[in-house]
């Protein structure tokens, strides 16, 4: 495993659980769909944790699928054009940026780049709904499958590091480190929830973490340019 990888690895890790306000924003519907679609008779923690697992396997399956496409297309594109490879890094880096300045809420132009996956969502989202609400694990799989797909800049700017990463297996694996990044925030639920939301909407909070997501891009373009 290459500098460079580890380094992607643990900026994808890390931006995903840094990200968590704004992946309670995105997902958050849903997790409370799996909560409480149930009746209270059967509304147990065991229960409610499979629903919960199952939707998260399947999000980050998604997100893995997302990465190993993307990374195969970056391996294409630095094959044919070498000196492209630099230009993904330097785009990886300016992506990771802007997500610093959206989580820090100094600048949101990052959710205009959400428009881009609008026309597959528009498809996708309907095979959603239909299957809640959900009762089952496998409906709850189904779910996540889709629910990865959201329009999310978050998820882009990971995108646009795995298509730097040169190659499918790297994609994946930086996604996959991304997605294992967002869990702990997504598979909270009730009282646990409501303080975690609580604690990434405090400004502090969500300022430290755009620092540390602007120190994660600067350790990533450091050999860019050393």
């Amino acid at each position: 495993m290459t500098e460079l990888l580890t380094t992607g690895l643990i900026t994808a890790f890390i931006a995903g659980l840094l990200g968590g306000g704004h992946c309670i924003g995105m997902c958050g519907g849903i997790v409370s769909a799996l909560t409480f679609a149930l009746p209270p008779s059967r509304r147990h923690p065991l229960r409610i944790a499979v629903l919960m697992l199952t939707y998260n396997l399947g999000r980050i399956t998604s997100y893995v699928l997302a990465g190993i496409i993307i990374g195969g297309l970056g391996q294409l594109l630095i094959g044919e054009i070498k000196a492209i490879t630099q230009m993904l890094s330097w785009l990886a880096v300016l992506m990771l940026v802007l997500m610093a300045f959206y989580v820090g809420q100094w600048w949101t132009g990052l959710t205009r780049v959400e428009a881009l996956g609008k026309y597959l969502w528009r498809y996708l989202e309907p095979l959603g709904r239909k299957l809640m609400p959900v009762q089952n694990p496998v409906q709850a799989l189904l779910i996540g499958l889709i629910w990865g797909w959201l329009p999310c800049g978050l998820v882009y700017s990971m995108l646009l590091l795995a298509l730097s990463s040169g190659s499918s297996l790297n994609g994946g694996l930086l996604m996959l480190a991304f997605g294992l990044g967002t869990l702990p925030t997504l598979l909270a639920t009730g009282a646990a929830a409501r303080q975690l939301t609580a604690l990434l909407r405090q400004r502090l909070w969500r300022q430290m973490s755009a620092l540390l997501l602007l120190g994660f891009a600067g350790w990533l373009a450091w050999p860019l340019i050393s």
